[in-house]
């Protein structure tokens, strides 16, 4: 049977619209990788779901050969504004592919409301760990699950910032499954990386595709910087009348660095490395050509151990000797709140719903995936006895190492995966294999389906938390992966929220609050020496969760 998407009868969500394009050809043929995923675009009759209609429309008459130019030329923007990635040892364009993804302003509006309410319930979950720990009091969670944590630092014990919010920055993972249903996959609330891509995507895609903006409404990403300005600087003690913020790198090893120094100056702060920075009498300065400047906030994008070397890594180079008590002080906020891994341990991500429920009294707007917890002795024989059909993660790793799909390992492979589990019960959860929904995707001279997640960001300033429309798309590449991290060959796609028929005024671009909100084209590429020294060893060894 043709089931490609072409000269299919008229749908009721689709108006009618059919496609029918060479560039499609052969799409969802029956022998593709993962058939049954969800595909975000195409209804499985070939039919065009209604978000995507203007954008097929438009696309579907392109030439292969006009595609393929403007691909390259994605490639060649990035290249010159050295917006890049390592991988294998070389630095290549991060890969963004030429076909945006969509979301309707409806779906959107409830994925928004599912990830505030999340962020919510993790702030008074980590408020209350690091003081009275009454959820574990009351029986709600057991202690051991936090105090087993790699990520609880006894040292941010009773540290609370003035403005109670620990969490300022979040990236909040998200898949869709085979039924089309978002679910959170993880939830990052350390130093959350990928949002830059997100500004540059768009930035990008509107200069390449000028004509595909002109077809239909798509709430901008561009005011992402002035909201978190806003943020940090309400995070600063309230006797602070003109708080001083800057951001703090690894440095320009880190794979992270251009993103360091695009936030910093869209905000017009300060980008300082740790050298850059001292304390004297608990308070936090900063060293300047015109003398000493003192600092109020600190969003730093140093991982905890290298951040106090007093307190943590008596070896690092990259933080800053002495913070840690400065911050007790209340003389400076650290943006994230140290401590904020045990939120986000992969463990402690299967609480979450009891956590809503305990703290603010509601159901999960935004389910969290079907997960089994190798430490509980009755789940644990079900992973073991199931292995070879679920998916086996680290509850400790990040960027795609690490895990296991068992119905591709061989025997050799779930042997020694049983034994890693006996012997480390804490250290394991499973999953069920999740077919990841699907998004075209330009390959040679097609576009073929590979599946997608998405990373919404969510600022909290205290009194809001505000989402960004849309988030980072990560898109597998290579065919039938469900791995999307860049670390692994993955790519990047333009996330697109389309606005409701009569926009408020909120979701204007804020440029004009005075806070820089362009970038400069290009940023001088990092020197490599032949070697490394200490402090660049370690900016590429804490590199925070993969983008």
């Amino acid at each position: 049977m043709d089931r490609r998407p072409a000269r299919t009868g008229a749908d009721p969500e689709t108006n009618g619209h059919e496609s029918g394009s060479a560039l499609f050809d052969g799409y969802l043929e029956p022998d593709r990788p993962n058939p049954d995923a969800f595909d975000e675009m195409f209804n499985a009759d070939g039919s065009v779901r209604a978000p995507y209609r203007q954008l097929h429309d438009a696309i579907a008459p392109t030439a292969a050969a006009d595609l393929s130019a403007r691909s390259e030329a994605l490639d060649r923007a990035y290249m010159d504004q050295g917006i890049t990635f390592s991988l294998s040892g070389k630095e290549r364009p991060f890969p963004l592919d030429i076909v945006p993804r969509v979301i309707s302003a409806s779906e959107w509006s409830r994925l928004q409301r599912g990830i505030v309410q999340r962020v919510k319930a993790l702030e008074a979950f980590l408020a209350d760990v690091y003081n009275d720990a009454q959820i574990v009091r009351d029986g709600v969670l057991p202690r051991r699950l936090i105090t087993s944590c790699e990520h609880f630092k006894r040292s941010a014990h009773l540290l609370n910032p003035p403005n109670g919010v620990r969490i300022h920055v979040a990236g909040i993972d998200l898949v869709r499954d085979q039924e089309g249903t978002f679910r959170v996959l993880e939830d990052n609330l350390r130093n959350p990386s990928g949002v830059s891509y997100v500004m540059e995507n768009r930035r990008t895609m509107a200069r390449v595709f000028p004509d595909l903006f002109t077809r239909q409404r798509v709430r901008q990403v561009g005011d992402y910087s002035t909201h978190l300005l806003h943020a940090l600087r309400a995070a600063a003690a309230p006797n602070v009348a003109d708080p001083n913020v800057v951001v703090l790198t690894p440095g320009v090893y880190n794979s992270a660095y251009f993103e360091h120094s695009l936030l910093a100056r869209q905000m017009g702060v300060e980008l300082v490395e740790g050298r850059d920075l001292f304390c004297r009498d608990n308070v936090v300065y900063m060293r300047t050509t015109e003398g000493e400047q003192r600092v109020d906030v600190v969003y730093r994008r140093i991982d905890d151990d290298f951040l106090d070397p007093l307190q943590f890594k008596p070896t690092s180079v990259l933080g800053v000797a002495g913070i840690m008590n400065a911050a007790r002080a209340g003389n400076v906020v650290i943006a994230n709140a140290v401590g904020n891994g045990v939120g986000d341990d992969k463990l402690v991500y299967t609480y979450v719903p009891q956590m809503i429920k305990y703290y603010l009294d509601e159901r999960p707007i935004i389910p969290n995936v079907t997960t089994l917890r190798c430490w509980l002795d009755g789940e644990r024989e079900e992973v073991l006895d199931s292995l070879d059909q679920l998916v086996i993660k680290p509850v400790e790793g990040s960027g795609g190492y690490g895990i296991l799909f068992g119905p591709n390992a061989s025997p050799k492979e779930l042997q020694k995966q049983r034994k890693a589990i006996r012997d480390d019960p804490r250290g394991w959860i499973a999953q069920p294999v999740v077919q990841l929904s699907t998004v075209p995707t330009k390959v040679d001279d097609r576009l073929v389906p590979r599946h997608v997640d998405l990373r919404p960001f969510a600022v909290n300033d205290g009194e809001d938390v505000f989402v960004l429309p849309g988030g980072l798309t990560r898109v597998a590449l290579p065919k039938g992966s469900l791995v999307v991290n860049s670390s692994q060959g993955g790519g990047s796609k333009d996330t697109w929220v389309l606005a409701a028929s009569r926009a408020p005024e909120a979701e204007r671009e804020l440029g004009e609050r005075g806070i820089a909100s362009k970038a400069p084209d290009s940023r001088p590429a990092a020197e490599q020496g032949r070697e490394l020294t200490l402090d660049q060893q370690q900016q590429q060894q804490q590199q925070g969760r993969d983008a």
